[in-house]
């Protein structure tokens, strides 16, 4: 029975082999040591006229050119942070030492100079024990912590390295930027170095307010690891230091279509503090930058002055002060419009606001205010910038 089976199969495949489809390559073949062939073809060049694409061409090639310009100059920052252990009783052995704990972190960082100095967040290296630089091409260097302002979320790092040729990118102004601006977001995301995003300015999130900062908005990825990165624009540029991703869920730490970025002028006045503090004191002896404020919200539009006051042509206009600020205590209120600042007129409400900003705590400053009509002498001294909202 089983043989009768047998003979059937074998006599059905003949059969089916012999009247198969021309062109289709069979078991006889194969069995007479025959190899499959015209079976497929790959195509060989793409069905698009390249002449039709030259514009889209060239933009690849640009961005490839951005993107091998700029990752030499980008870093992964690795910290470790060594938690003591506590000490615990236990009855029959006494008193017992916990193991410390090392805590692993990770950023990115850009190389601003030459001589190895790098800004990177200052929540990325705040706390930590140690800090190593890995360049794109490996290298890993023991880093320094020369400063930072954890109200800017910037810090500057020192590569610890005899090496005066490290491949620095140049920072610009940042406002200049505009929205809609194409730019290339770069870092380590989930540990992935030298990760290139590219995107547009999205929004420019201004503040009238002396109390917080304005940020770059931008639609290129931002995940986890892109902290300290830099956004560059299409010439190779530093035009912020990236620094967060927004989203409505607190728990999903990916990016979900909004991320910011500290503008390169905010990381500009950290590196120059930092730097002249360097001049001035020595690398060991810099700390954190405390950063001041007045307290105060203004007016978007500066308000033309009376002639007669001889006091300059812009004035800006008090809208609120916050409770027990600098600026409340000085007398400043609702309405006053503020002419000028320690002797230097003012230009405009950004201005007035952006030279604020650049003080530090503890400062005492002279104001000129038109008040009525009348000029008035007022003075503060700023107080530390609460945390930022």
């Amino acid at each position: 029975m089983l043989l009768a089976v047998g003979v059937a199969l074998v006599a059905a495949l003949v059969v089916r082999e012999w009247r198969g489809d021309e062109g289709r390559f069979g078991l006889f073949a194969l069995l007479a040591g025959d190899k499959p062939g015209g079976v497929f073809s790959l195509p060989t060049k793409s069905r698009l006229n390249l002449e039709d694409v030259e514009l889209l061409t060239r933009l690849d090639a640009e961005y490839a050119s951005l993107a091998e310009a700029v990752l030499p100059s980008v870093v992964s920052v690795t910290t470790r942070t060594v938690r003591r252990g506590s000490y615990a009783w236990h009855p029959i052995w006494g008193l017992l030492a916990e193991r410390d704990q090392v805590i692993p972190g990770l950023g990115s960082g850009a190389i601003v100079s030459k001589e190895g100095h790098v800004v990177t967040n200052f929540h990325v290296i705040q706390g930590v024990t140690e800090v190593v630089v890995t360049t794109q091409d490996n290298r890993e260097y023991p880093a320094r912590i020369l400063g930072a302002d954890s109200h800017r979320d910037i810090a500057v790092l020192h590569i610890e390295s005899n090496r005066r040729d490290f491949p620095a990118l140049p920072l610009a102004d940042s406002d200049a930027v505009r929205v809609g601006q194409l730019v290339v977001a770069v870092g380590n995301p989930f540990g992935l170095s030298g990760t290139v995003t590219r995107g547009a300015i999205s929004a420019r999130d201004r503040h009238l307010s002396d109390e917080s900062l304005d940020y770059l908005q931008t639609d290129a990825v931002i995940n986890p690891g892109n902290s300290g990165g830099p956004l560059v624009n299409v010439r190779g540029e530093i035009i912020g230091i990236n620094v967060a991703i927004l989203g409505r869920d607190e728990n999903v730490q990916a990016w979900q279509g909004v991320g910011l970025a500290v503008p390169s002028n905010e990381a500009k006045a950290v590196l120059d503090w930092v730097m002249d503090q360097v001049k001035l004191k020595g690398s060991d002896a810099v700390r954190e930058r405390v950063p001041g404020y007045l307290g105060l919200e203004l007016a978007a539009e500066p308000v033309k002055l009376d002639p007669a006051l001889n006091l300059g042509t812009w004035g800006a206009m008090v809208l609120d002060t916050l409770p027990g600020s600098p600026a409340q205590r000085s007398g400043l209120s609702q309405g006053d419009v503020i002419a000028s600042i320690d002797g230097q007129p003012v230009q405009s409400p950004a201005e007035l606001l952006k030279g604020i900003q650049g003080m530090l705590a503890g400062q005492p400053i002279r104001m000129k205010v038109v008040r009525g009509g009348q000029v008035v002498d007022l003075q503060a001294t700023l107080a530390p910038r609460p945390e930022l909202r």
